[in-house]
């Protein structure tokens, strides 16, 4: 049975356990220090960067809206099973940068959770914008965490395929032949 606490998955929950303690931290920051206690409340920091408090009732890009109790804890319920599984799958996986990507989605996925069951709602702030134009909505360090993750998870996906067995998988060798002969495929 393979070794279930490996170099590379304690790495990823470590990584993990990092961005959620950032993300509650900034919240905390952002809400407490800052004053950012209202939707709307806005704290200037940079031309293009500002902190600007929102509430995030749904998951990704405001969507699936918890309107009522009920819709709140089944989202609490979902994600939570979803971080479960991406658990399940990070402490399954061996390649650093594939449990690096998955660290980053659990330690976002757990931030925002903890917002969810805690007030009915995620904190958002991160309010990135270029004059009036604003090319993502206001989001959180689990946001762009969780974001992240996914973008490396497809990436490597994408395009850093697995490494075959055989250098010369397409042609499989002949079992007749005697070692050491070279084989030919079929025409």
């Amino acid at each position: 049975m393979a070794k279930l606490f490996t170099r590379n998955r304690i790495i990823g929950l470590v990584l993990a356990i990092a961005i959620f303690i950032a993300d509650q931290w900034v919240k905390q920051f952002v809400v407490n220090v800052l004053g950012l206690r209202n939707i709307g409340d806005h704290y200037p920091l940079l031309p293009f960067f500002d902190f600007t408090r929102t509430n995030n009732y749904g998951v990704s890009l405001g969507m699936f809206e918890a309107t009522s109790m009920e819709m709140r804890w089944g989202l609490v319920a979902f994600t939570a099973l979803i971080a479960l599984v991406v658990l399940v799958w990070m402490m399954r996986e061996r390649r650093l940068w594939d449990v690096l990507g998955l660290g980053m989605i659990l330690g976002g996925a757990l931030g925002n959770i903890r917002d969810r069951f805690l007030f009915g709602y995620v904190i958002d702030y991160a309010d990135l914008h270029i004059g009036e134009f604003r090319p993502f909505l206001i989001f959180n360090v689990a946001d762009a965490a969780i974001t992240i993750g996914v973008v490396i998870i497809l990436a490597r996906a994408l395009f850093i395929g697995e490494k075959p067995a055989n250098e010369h998988s397409d042609v499989s060798p002949d079992a007749n032949a005697p070692a050491g002969a070279e084989t030919k495929p079929d025409a």
